[in-house]
C-alpha cells in the first residue's frame, strides 16, 4: 500500500483554516444583511406604544339618511369580555384549532411553521397556516391584509413587540374581542349574539367549537350560511381539543350530537353588511385610520336597501340554475347620494364587495358613452349607418345574432345593440373623444383608446358605471357619487361633512337629451324589454364575451341603478344576457323603489335637440310614443330594412370602404387600434 506524501498530508490542514474563515465571514455578512433587512422593514413599522385600546375594536354606528340606525359594526355589536369572564373552553377551542402552542412561544412558532409546512407539502395544498394568534392580532390591529414579504416581516416584528409589552392573557383576550367572525360580526360576543342569539358567556361547548371554526374562513364556515359545513368544521375543532388535552373524548362525542342551528333564510337582511363595508371603506378614505368610535350619517335609504336585498333574493335562485353565482346592485339618487348597495348574492358566503371592488367588462352597457361621443361629433339619432360585417386583420367583431340589417338609424342601432354600428360610430367620433366622454361622465378606471371600447372590453366597477349613467340621467350634469354625509365622534364632534353642489355640466344638455331618448328604445322595443316597468325610463343591456358578465344599467327620473351578474372566477354562464336576469332584477328593484310614486317624465323630454323640422319631428315622434300605451315603435326609429320609408335627412356614415384617417388622427380603423388585433375579443354583443 502506497504511503501519502507530506504534501498530500498537509493539504487538509491548510484547507481547514480557510474554510473556517469563509464560514465565519458568511455568518458575519449574513447577520449584517439580516439586520439591515429588519431595519429596512422596521422604518415605517407602526408603533405599538400608540394609544390604542388593545382589546377593543372601534364601533361604527351607521345611520340611514332619515337618521335611523341602519347597522352597528365593531365593538358596538357585542360586549368586551376578559378570559376570566368566559367559559374556559371558549379560548381553548380557539387555541386548539389556531395556535395550540400559544402559551409556549414568543410570538412566532418555529415548530408550528415546520408542522404546517410538512402538512401542506404532503397534501400539496395549503391545509395549515403557520401564523400564531399574536401574529394575527398584529395584522388585525396594524397592517393591511395584502400578502407581501414586507407585510409578513413587519407582522413578525410586531408580534415580538406585542409579546414583550403585553401578557399572554391580554393578547388572547384582545384577539377574541377583535377578530372578524363573519356576517359583519367582530369579536366573540358579537358572533355569539349573531349566530346563537346569546352572550359569549353562555356559549355551550359545541357553539364555542363552531365559532372557533369560523376563524379560518368566516363566510365559508358560517353556521347561518351552511349548517352542515359549520357542523363538520366544529367536529374538527372538538377533535383538536381532545388532541390538545382540553376536553375528553366523551365530552367531544356528546357535543357532536347537538343539532346545528338553522341556516340563513332568504331575505334575512344580510345585504346591509355590504353597504356597511362600503361606508367603512369610505370613512377611512375620508378621515384616515379609524381608531375611535364613530357615528356616520349616510345617504342610504333603509327602504331601498331592503328592496335591493329582496330583489336579489327573488332573482338569484333562477339565475343560479344558469351558472350565475354572484350579483351586485348600486342605486344612486340624482344628487349622487348612494341609496342602496348590494355587493354580492350572499354576504355569509362571500364578503367581497363587487359593487365597488370588482372591475368587470361592461359589454354593451358602455355603448351609450360611445354613442354620446358620436352625437358630440355631429351624428344625430336619425343618422343612418350601415349595419354590415367588419374585419380588422384577425379580429372579426360581429352582431350578437350574426345578422345584419343594412342602413339603420342610430336610435334603432342602440336599441338593438348592433355591434358593427357601434364600432363605426366610435371610429367616426374618435376613440380619444370617447375616452374623454367616459371620464367626464364619471368613469375613473383606465379605458384604452382602441375600437374594442365600443364593445365595452375595458373594465369598470358597477359604482363607476352607475355614476356615468346618473350623469346622463341629469342631462350631462356630473355629481360626485357619495355615501357619507357626516362623520362625528361619540361626543358628537364633527370630523367630516359632505358639501353638496349643484353639479358640473360636462356634456351639452341637448346631446344627452338625444341620447336619453335613444336609450328609451332599449326598454320599449330593444334588448332590455324585461326591464320595462311601465313608466318613463331609459337604460342599456350589456353582455360580455362568452356570456361571462351580464349587466343592466338604467334610470327613472328619481333614481339610477346598475345591476351586474356573473361569477368571481370569470366562468361562463349558460348564455345569460343583460336582457335576462339583470334586467329582471333591475325591474324588480325599481318597482319596489318607485312603484308607489308618480310616473314623472324624463328630464330629457323637455329639451329640444335642434331646430330643424326633420329632427323635431323625429324626436317628437319618439317622445310621444314613449308616453303612449302602444308598443308599436315609430317608423323612423324602427326602420324596417325590407321596406323603403323616406329616411330622415341626415349626413350618412359610409360602411365601406373604411373612413380615411382624418387630419387630427382620430379617424381610420387602423390608426385607432392601439393593440394587436389578435388581442381583441370576439364580442357577444347584446
Amino acid at each position: 500500500m502506497k504511503k501519502k506524501t507530506k504534501k498530500q498530508q498537509s493539504q487538509p490542514s491548510r484547507l481547514a483554516p480557510w474554510l473556517g474563515r469563509a464560514i465565519s465571514l458568511a455568518l458575519i455578512w449574513g447577520g449584517i444583511a439580516l439586520f439591515a433587512m429588519v431595519l429596512f422593514f422596521a422604518i415605517d413599522l407602526p408603533s405599538i406604544d400608540k394609544p390604542k385600546d388593545l382589546g377593543r375594536r372601534p364601533a361604527l354606528t351607521i345611520l340611514a339618511r332619515d337618521g335611523s340606525v341602519l347597522i352597528r359594526t365593531g365593538q358596538a355589536q357585542g360586549t368586551f369580555y376578559t378570559l376570566k369572564e368566559l367559559p374556559k373552553y371558549v379560548p381553548q377551542a380557539v387555541m386548539a384549532i389556531e395556535d395550540r402552542r400559544f402559551y409556549h412561544h414568543f410570538g412566532l412558532d418555529p415548530i408550528g411553521i415546520l408542522r404546517a409546512g410538512v402538512t401542506n407539502l404532503i397534501h400539496r395544498d395549503v391545509k395549515q397556516g403557520g401564523s400564531t394568534i399574536t401574529q394575527q392580532l398584529a395584522k388585525n390591529m396594524f397592517l393591511s391584509p395584502e400578502q407581501k414579504l414586507k407585510r409578513k416581516i413587519q407582522e413578525a416584528l410586531l408580534a415580538f413587540g406585542l409579546e414583550m409589552k403585553y401578557s399572554k392573557d391580554e393578547i388572547l383576550s384582545a384577539y377574541l374581542n377583535r377578530v372578524y367572525m363573519g356576517s359583519g360580526s367582530y369579536g366573540i360576543d358579537a358572533a355569539a349574539r349573531k349566530y346563537f342569539n346569546k352572550s359569549a358567556k353562555d356559549l355551550s361547548l359545541r357553539e364555542a367549537a363552531m365559532i372557533a371554526g369560523l376563524l379560518r374562513s368566516p363566510n365559508y364556515f358560517s353556521p347561518a350560511a351552511s349548517p352542515s359545513r359549520a357542523a363538520d368544521r366544529a367536529n374538527m375543532v372538538l377533535n383538536a381539543m381532545v388532541d390538545a388535552g382540553y376536553i375528553t373524548e366523551k365530552q367531544a362525542r356528546a357535543a357532536e350530537t347537538v343539532p346545528p342551528p338553522p341556516g340563513r333564510r332568504p331575505g334575512s337582511g344580510d345585504g346591509v353588511y355590504y353597504a356597511a363595508d362600503y361606508v367603512a371603506a369610505e370613512a377611512a378614505r375620508l378621515i384616515g385610520e379609524i381608531n375611535q368610535d364613530l357615528i356616520i350619517q349616510t345617504t342610504l335609504d333603509t327602504g331601498l336597501q331592503r328592496a335591493a336585498e329582496q330583489s336579489v333574493d327573488e332573482v338569484m335562485p333562477d339565475a343560479e340554475s344558469k351558472n350565475v353565482s354572484q350579483a351586485a346592485l348600486v342605486a344612486i339618487a340624482p344628487d349622487g347620494g348612494v341609496r342602496a348597495l348590494i355587493g354580492g348574492a350572499n354576504y355569509h358566503d362571500s364578503s367581497f364587495n363587487r359593487a365597488f371592488q370588482a372591475k368587470r367588462q361592461p359589454g354593451s352597457s358602455f355603448k351609450p358613452i360611445v354613442y354620446l361621443a358620436g352625437l358630440e361629433a355631429g351624428l344625430t339619432p336619425a343618422t343612418e349607418i350601415e349595419d354590415a360585417p367588419i374585419s380588422f386583420g384577425s379580429w372579426h367583431p360581429g352582431n350578437y345574432d350574426g345578422e345584419y340589417l343594412g342602413p339603420v338609424t342610430l336610435s334603432y342601432a342602440l336599441a338593438k345593440s348592433l355591434n358593427s354600428v357601434a364600432i363605426r360610430v366610435l371610429d367616426y367620433a374618435g376613440t380619444a373623444r370617447a375616452v374623454d366622454v367616459a371620464q367626464r361622465l364619471g368613469i375613473q378606471s383606465h379605458v384604452g383608446a382602441d375600437l374594442s371600447l365600443a364593445l365595452g372590453t375595458h373594465v369598470v366597477t358597477p359604482i363607476e358605471l352607475a355614476t356615468a349613467y346618473n350623469t346622463i340621467a341629469q342631462l350631462g350634469a356630473y355629481h360626485t357619487t357619495y355615501v357619507i354625509q357626516k362623520i362625528s365622534d361619540k361626543k358628537n364632534k364633527k370630523l367630516y361633512e359632505f358639501v353638496p353642489f349643484e353639479g358640473k355640466q360636462v356634456v351639452a344638455q341637448d346631446k344627452v337629451a338625444a341620447l336619453t331618448m335613444m336609450m328609451t328604445g332599449v326598454v320599449n322595443f330593444g334588448t332590455g324589454t324585461a326591464a320595462n316597468i311601465g313608466r318613463p325610463e331609459a337604460g342599456k343591456t350589456g353582455t360580455t364575451n362568452e356570456y361571462r358578465d351580464a349587466w343592466f344599467a338604467g334610470f327613472v327620473p328619481q333614481l339610477t341603478a346598475v345591476v351586474w351578474m356573473g361569477n368571481d372566477d370569470n366562468a361562463k354562464t349558460q348564455k345569460v344576457t343583460g336582457g335576462s336576469f339583470p334586467a329582471r332584477l333591475w325591474a324588480s328593484f325599481m318597482r319596489r323603489a318607485v312603484g308607489g310614486e308618480p310616473a314623472y317624465a324624463l328630464a330629457a323630454s323637455s329639451i329640444s335637440y335642434d331646430n330643424t323640422p326633420q329632427m323635431q319631428s323625429f324626436m317628437n315622434e319618439v317622445i310621444n310614443w314613449n308616453s303612449s300605451t302602444t308598443k308599436q315603435p315609430p317608423k323612423n326609429v324602427l326602420r324596417d330594412p325590407n321596406e323603403n320609408p323616406t329616411p330622415v335627412t341626415a349626413q350618412p356614415v359610409a360602411a365601406a370602404p373604411v373612413p380615411p384617417k382624418s387630419e387630427d388622427g382620430q379617424g381610420g380603423f387602423n390608426d385607432i387600434i392601439q393593440q394587436s388585433t389578435t388581442d381583441l375579443p370576439s364580442p357577444t354583443g347584446e
